[in-house]
């Protein structure tokens, strides 16, 4: 990849007797149709009543011993899966059922058209470094569902992993970039431009004190294992990461908003610890009232030049409030010039509200992640901490403007609800994506060249006339690569600009990058799922083979885990019926 410069009680058997005999044959075959725990058949064919009897017998046994030993090993919540269907936390959490995927909430994405270079050379559009859609992704496939197309954002499930860029040399460049040019993995015809941006690592001991409020939906909603019991076990990890020079509050919101904890130094667990476990959940989603007085504590406890953020944690079931959720998007969007920014937790299934969580966090400058397991709450609040609070560079935004000598299509892989027009990218006005410290970025364009046998789109029968037609400048540029971005606390931004080179065009996909092939592979893994018309002849079995052999080091194992997943969902999929 080129650099630009810079992861029991026993069932006691004794012997019926005949009349007995004929009362657990009845009894046991009413108990065999209405359970749903029994599952293997009767292979024998009984044809006498000793027979009979024995095999009744011998189920009922079972079943008493299986419910036995059910009861002693069930998982501890701690331990447990949280997004797991048959845990409850205690008597009066709700157990969590798989929820249809209609009544959860997420805006529509259309695919990004074939853009022809010769129309509308020049693609722009905001970067985003959330990675909410693939958690949720995995909660779906892993509940045995296929998700809704519109709840898979690719970027964020190509976003997700760490391609191991190679950082700035120096921190007055924030991010450094790179770019590799290869084969589609899903059309012999078609070339991928892979850009990578990766932030500056910041290290635990150099990161910026951090004041952090913690607004937490106790609603009635929040009532199931994988809801509030998730968000308190997700803020106890937290709780052991902070110093004495950080500060949290902790603000709670049902039927309406109360301080659980006051600004609170982060050293003192103890008392941290007790007012997480004191919540509760019960009454109705008071978000608005709840968000204000969560900004009222975070605007009290401001720390100067350090990370200063409320974090929502809540399913997005926002009921009561605000005359209007437009006023609270711009309530929070005023909030911005405060010094705080909103970050979201999402958690739950059934009535999860995706489309507001994404809307929230984009109007706070702030991140969306969704908690589907104590795993996922470990890399967003932990391994991730700094990428996730500490902001080194604001309003990214990337441009594209493509040589028509070199390239006649293109298209936008991803990044479809953050496109913007071609004058937003010089009008420091126009908002965008934050890059936090030690972020990286991936976006992909697919490229009809030049010399490609088969364009999307047919020639225009009516040229524009010679007389018209601009000089083009022979040149092995493909195109120019434009950032501009606004290092913290400053108003006007930076321009960078890379040019990329024709001839680094690799034809041949195993000698490119182990990136370039894994996150090709996601983002082939996403047009499946969102059963994109412009996939031709690639398929999961593809996708795993792919990212298999480009797994290369996986610290954490999220890799591995991708490839598992999707395995598991080509068992869901049509492609699996076709094959049997």
């Amino acid at each position: 990849m080129t650099n630009l410069k810079t992861a029991p009680q026993m069932f006691t058997h004794k012997k019926p007797n005949k009349g007995i005999l004929v009362m657990a044959f009845s009894i046991a075959a009413v108990t065999t149709a209405c359970s749903t725990n029994e599952t293997q058949t009767n292979k024998g064919q009984a044809t006498e009543d000793v027979t009979q009897s024995k095999e009744i017998e011998a189920r009922l046994y079972k079943q008493k011993k299986h419910e036995a030993s059910a009861a002693k090993l069930a998982p501890h919540p701690l331990f447990a899966d949280a997004a797991s269907p048959q845990l409850a936390i205690s008597s009066n959490i709700r157990v969590a059922p798989i929820a249809p995927a209609e009544s959860e909430r997420y805006s529509d994405i259309e695919h990004n058209n074939v853009m022809s270079v010769s129309e509308s050379p020049v693609s722009t559009f905001s970067i985003d470094v959330d990675t909410a859609s693939y958690a949720n992704t995995r909660r779906f496939i892993n509940n045995g569902q296929q998700p809704p197309a519109n709840a898979v954002r690719t970027e964020e499930l190509i976003n997700y992993f760490d391609y191991h860029y190679a950082p700035p040399s120096n921190e007055e460049q924030p991010f450094s970039v790179h770019y590799e040019l290869g084969p589609s993995p899903w059309n012999s015809d078609r070339t991928l431009l892979h850009v990578g941006i990766q932030g500056y690592k910041d290290i635990v001991g150099e990161r910026p004190p951090a004041n952090l409020v913690f607004l937490v939906d106790v609603s009635g909603s929040m009532n199931s294992a994988n809801k509030l019991p998730l968000v308190k076990k997700s803020l106890r990890l937290l709780t052991k990461q902070l110093t004495h020079n950080d500060r949290i509050s902790l603000v709670v919101y049902a039927g309406s908003a109360q301080v659980v904890l006051e600004p609170t130094a982060g050293d003192k667990t103890f008392k941290i610890l007790q007012a997480i476990d004191q919540l509760q959940p019960g009454g109705s989603t008071h978000g608005s009232a709840g968000i204000e007085l969560a900004y009222q504590l975070g605007q009290q406890a401001h720390i100067d030049k350090g990370i200063n953020r409320v974090m929502l944690a809540t399913d997005g079931d926002f009921n009561v409030g605000l005359r209007s959720m437009d006023e609270l998007k711009q309530y929070i969007e005023e909030k911005r010039s405060t010094g705080l920014q909103l970050s979201v937790l999402g958690y739950g299934t059934g009535n999860y509200n995706d489309e507001l969580m994404e809307e929230l966090s984009n109007r706070g400058n702030g991140n969306a992640a969704y908690i589907d397991n104590l795993k996922e709450a470990q890399k967003v609040l932990i391994d991730e901490m700094g990428s996730t609070l500490h902001t080194i560079a604001s309003d990214v935004k990337l441009q594209m403007e493509f040589n028509p000598q070199w390239v006649q299509e293109y298209r936008l892989i991803g990044y479809e609800n953050r496109v913007l027009a071609r004058e937003d990218f010089n009008n420091d006005k126009v908002d965008a994506g934050d890059i936090g410290a030690g972020h990286s970025l991936t976006a992909i364009y697919e490229l009809t060249l030049s010399n490609a046998q088969k364009p999307w789109n047919d020639p225009l029968r009516y040229k524009p006339s010679t007389e018209k037609k601009t000089n083009t400048i022979e040149s092995s540029e493909l195109g120019l690569l434009k950032i501009r971005y606004k290092l913290p606390d400053q108003t006007t931004s930076k321009l960078l600009q890379f040019p990329v080179d024709s001839n680094e065009i690799n034809h041949n996909i195993n000698n490119t990058s182990e990136a370039f092939r894994f996150a090709s592979s996601v983002a082939g893994f996403a047009e499946l799922l969102r059963r994109s018309q412009y996939i031709e002849s690639y398929g999961y079995d593809d996708v795993i083979r792919q990212a298999e052999h480009a797994k290369g080091q996986d610290r954490y194992g999220y890799r591995s885990e991708f490839v598992q997943m999707a395995r598991l969902a080509q068992a869901l999929s049509d492609e699996a019926i076709r094959k049997d």
